[in-house]
């Protein structure tokens, strides 16, 4: 397969879903790929879908046509072998925002994985076996961002276009030492991965790295400020993280300023968080600090268990 470029076609229209999805089906595997605006906004979303098979390369923008049901009997067709790398995300992102669900997966982080490499990310891997370079500034880009520049699109497509090549070559390497069904097994569980949905009632501070070693006052100091920030992130429309970092938030529950003053050292603390939000922070202190002896939050026995990972990047 050449690893000439193909120039992208950009579908923003419900007809050039259709098309895409009637060319597309007649391929045995195609190479997907997801952008999205976690970085950038308060609920995220998918904002690009990009294939890539063999002559062709497409972008389908969801902002611009919001009907892609055609594409749903494409990604379930056990025929047609769907080429991720890293998929976790993309499944559950198909699943949360479209009801799409995948069948017949490979993922190349998997494949790598299996072979023993000890550098597995799609940077890592395409610089190893084809030495091309990724170009990360736009790893954090607001895809929700219209229009696209021509280095975003170059961007979407680049690293598409070679899954299907390095599919090729990780297949055969697993055949060849027998791990080929260990990787096919491994793909199968992870397209039934879908995001896990948080009843309003549960703490905030469950999902919040580091929380297990608080004292229970702390923890309610936590999830007050935990509560502020989601309130503040919503509004704002920006991921709690940018509203006050996971160090800072850390450092307020277990410092617990009272006054202004005591903002002094908190890591990212500058004058214009505390313009921002000092007061609303100081009276969330305040609430978790008033909550009765009997009233103060634990880890139940089973998230104790549980949280053992990665902790969820809404809280984290």
């Amino acid at each position: 397969m050449s690893l000439q470029p193909v120039s992208p076609e950009i579908i923003t229209t419900p007809e050039g879903v259709r098309r895409l999805a009637d060319r597309l089906s007649r391929e045995p595997r195609l190479a997907c790929d997801l952008e999205a605006d976690s970085m950038h906004h308060y609920q995220e979303k998918v904002c690009l879908i990009q294939f890539a098979v063999p002559g062709l390369a497409a972008i389908v923008d969801p902002l611009a046509v919001a009907d892609l049901a055609p594409l749903a009997p494409l990604f379930a067709d056990p025929a047609i072998r769907k080429v991720f790398h890293g998929a976790d995300y993309d499944i559950r992102s198909l699943h949360r925002d479209f009801g799409i669900e995948v069948n017949n997966l490979f993922d190349t982080m998997i494949a790598c994985q299996f072979l023993g490499e000890r550098e597995f990310g799609l940077a890592a891997v395409l610089k190893k076996r084809f030495g091309v370079e990724l170009d990360k500034q736009y790893q954090r880009a607001d895809w929700s961002r219209r229009p696209l520049t021509a280095g975003m699109i170059e961007y979407a497509v680049k690293d598409t276009t070679l899954l299907i090549e390095l599919a090729g070559q990780l297949e055969g390497e697993l055949r060849a030492k027998g791990r080929l069904g260990w990787v096919s097994e491994e793909c199968a569980l992870l397209a039934r991965v879908r995001v896990a949905q948080r009843p309003d009632d549960v703490p905030l501070f469950l999902r919040f790295k580091g929380a297990l070693r608080m004292s229970p006052r702390s923890l309610a100091v936590l999830e007050e400020i935990l509560r502020f920030r989601d309130r503040r992130a919503r509004q704002m429309d920006v991921p709690p993280f940018k509203v006050l970092g996971t160090e800072t938030v850390r450092e307020l529950a277990e410092k617990r300023p009272r006054s202004a003053a005591e903002f002094a050292g908190i890591t990212g603390f500058t004058e214009r968080v505390i313009e921002r939000c000092g007061e609303e922070i100081l009276r969330a202190v305040e609430r978790g600090l008033a909550v009765q002896e009997r009233d103060l939050p634990t880890f139940p026995r089973e998230e104790r268990r549980k949280l053992g990972g990665d902790e969820e990047r809404r809280v984290k």
